[in-house]
């Protein structure tokens, strides 16, 4: 297995404490070197972005994955506090959840989601997932620095 260039900061929303661990396992077994952080809820998710905006030496996530369906604060209202901050609306947000629905895709695009992925059901689809979210977001796309996201 082969480890790809660097690592990255994820932030995790997910409420499911079996898809945390299934997440984080997946994460360990697809080679991806990331440092993983997890939220149970939108609420608990936009107080952590606070916490790292306002603190430079904790420094925001390179990425967030965002569960839909979650307690206090679901994925979409927290979506929609994201894009609407001026210092954290840049910070790519990718919907990882378990609804095929058209509508929560057509929504989460409106609110601005990066990309929207459906949880696959086999850890071994899981772990290609994991391994293609890499690539892209650390191999092809072009991210702002954690020192000028945010800055218009």
């Amino acid at each position: 297995m082969t480890q790809l260039h660097g690592s990255m900061s994820i932030l995790v929303a997910e409420d499911d404490a079996d898809d945390r661990v299934l997440l984080a396992d997946a994460f360990a077994e697809s080679g991806v070197v990331v440092m993983l952080d997890f939220v149970p809820d939108g609420v608990e998710l936009l107080a952590y972005l606070a916490r790292h905006d306002a603190d430079p030496s904790l420094g925001l996530p390179d990425l967030v994955l965002l569960d839909l369906n979650m307690p206090r604060m679901d994925g979409r209202e927290a979506l929609r506090a994201i894009r609407e901050h001026g210092r954290l609306r840049h910070l790519p947000v990718i919907i990882l959840t378990t609804s095929t629905a058209e509508l929560d895709i057509r929504v989460s695009y409106q609110l601005g989601a990066n990309s929207y992925v459906t949880k696959p059901r086999r850890f071994d689809d899981l772990i290609a997932v994991l391994r293609s979210l890499e690539r892209y977001w650390m191999d092809i796309a072009r991210l702002p620095s954690d020192a000028h996201r945010g800055q218009s």
